[in-house]
């Protein structure tokens, strides 16, 4: 399996996915990497309330604005 890459919305590269196998040769001959896997830390553990945030004003009221007409248009 080929090198993946993720772009923003721009097309920029922003990550690259390596299949397994790769990554595990890699490790294999650079053991520094291995200490990358140690330091992450696994994001299973998150709730969705870690993920709270806000959004400006007008995002919000533009938002609400969108759900009231789309409701309306079922009446």
């Amino acid at each position: 399996m080929p090198l993946q890459y993720i772009s923003d919305a721009s097309g920029n590269h922003t990550a690259v996915l390596i299949p397994i196998t790769e990554w595990e040769l890699l490790t294999r001959k650079h053991a520094d990497l291995k200490v990358l896997e140690l330091t992450q830390k696994p994001s299973v553990n998150k709730k969705p309330l870690d993920y709270a945030g806000t959004i400006p004003k007008h995002v919000a009221e533009a938002f609400n604005q969108y759900v009231e007409d789309d409701r309306n248009n079922w009446d």
